[in-house]
């Protein structure tokens, strides 16, 4: 009998479940009863009807799927009106949008560096981004999080002659703090450096009428800064996007590989996405009340005496003592008719599990109190 080469998988799989980190697919009934503050609907428009509609009317117009990549037959009237209005109201010249933040995070790092070049990551950036710069094949320097100083260092030490790129999140998903986006672009310019933020957790929420915390910084538009976004938090929707200016967004298209590679975004998400941002612009008061749910439930979090972190945006996360501990006490809160997301190594920068609690514009005072009390009595802590 030959040998089965993938056995080595089983192995792997059990050392996981023995560390406490094995990861399941668990399917989502369309209705099922709990309160979620697990997912990334922030504004709490993916059921809206307005965006559930337009979505199934472009479907019905455009078709299913886009049929084709977007430089071949996967390119709408719609795409384009998505993109003239996302990069206006994000204060940017232009924008293109992708398959998904993913794909727009890749499609970004990657075309904007050279192998002569230099990128500086911050020690926290969402895996899209590592992932960017590791297929850039760019030599990369990682700065320690939130900090300005490390940047310029890293900055200044860039001997070759390529372009230099520092890479950020503007919010960072895990713990929901703000990158100081004002400092590092002082550094940039100084460096001669380019500034890319990932705006995908700012983006509804941040900012006047939620234009996301590139444009709160006084960056949107600005040469050396080029923002890319998700189409599938605060919009609702699917996909993703980057703004910047013209000539940047024009070389994209040429030289993208997840762009130029990749079957265009579904009508149906565009669709989405664009009723979306349309309602967002005619009710701005959604992001201010995302922020205030946020800070609403780390109060009460914290007067409890968990240790949960002040929310820049919409996410606040609870530190839990071990995997095995969040990967409990989330099940509690599943069990008490809370989902909330549970964060273990790898996918923490910092390898300490927490529970990711995501606020949400359209929870009710007593959602929150739930929430809240059902975390708090269910906290390892407290048995």
């Amino acid at each position: 009998m030959p040998q089965d080469p993938f056995a080595w998988t089983v192995t792997a799989l059990e050392t996981r479940r023995a560390a406490g980190l094995l990861r399941t697919v668990l399917p989502r009934a369309a209705t099922c009863g709990l309160l979620d503050l697990a997912g990334n609907d922030y504004l709490g428009l993916t059921r809206h009807p307005e965006v559930t509609s337009a979505a199934a009317e472009a479907a019905m117009r455009w078709g299913a799927g886009a049929s084709g990549s977007r430089l071949v037959t996967g390119s709408t009237a719609l795409h384009a009106r998505l993109e003239a209005e996302l990069a206006e109201f994000c204060g940017f010249e232009a924008a293109l949008v992708l398959s998904s933040g993913y794909a727009a995070n890749l499609a970004a790092v990657t075309a904007l560096t050279a192998h002569d070049g230099l990128i500086v990551s911050d020690a926290y950036n969402h895996a899209s981004l590592i992932d960017g710069c590791r297929l850039s094949r760019a030599p990369t320097a990682v700065a320690a999080h939130a900090d300005p100083e490390s940047v310029a260092k890293a900055l200044d030490g860039h001997r070759g002659t390529g372009p230099a790129l520092a890479v950020t999140d503007s919010v960072f998903s895990v713990d929901g703090d703000a990158a100081p986006l004002t400092a590092l672009a002082g550094v940039c310019r100084g460096a001669g450096a380019g500034l890319l933020v990932d705006d995908a957790h700012g983006l509804g929420v941040a900012g006047e009428g939620g234009r996301g915390a590139v444009h709160a910084a006084g960056l949107a538009g600005t040469p050396g800064t080029v923002a890319t976004v998700t189409l599938s938090k605060s919009l609702g929707s699917q996909g993703g996007a980057v703004l910047g200016p013209a000539p940047v967004i024009a070389h994209l298209v040429n030289t993208a590989r997840t762009f130029i590679f990749d079957t265009g975004l579904a009508p149906a998400a565009v669709g989405g996405a664009l009723a979306a941002l349309r309602l967002l612009r005619r009710e701005p008061e959604r992001a201010g009340h995302v922020r205030a749910a946020a800070t609403a439930l780390y109060e009460r979090l914290r007067a409890a005496g968990l240790e949960a972190t002040r929310p820049d945006a919409a996410v606040v996360s609870v530190r839990a003592p071990s995997p095995e501990a969040a990967v409990r006490w989330a099940a509690d809160c599943r069990a008490a008719g809370v989902r909330v997301g549970c964060f273990r190594p790898p996918s923490v920068p910092d390898g300490i599990s927490r529970l990711r609690l995501t606020a949400r514009g359209d929870l009710t005072v007593n959602a929150l109190a739930k929430a809240a009390g059902t975390v708090i009595a269910t906290a390892p802590a407290a048995r």
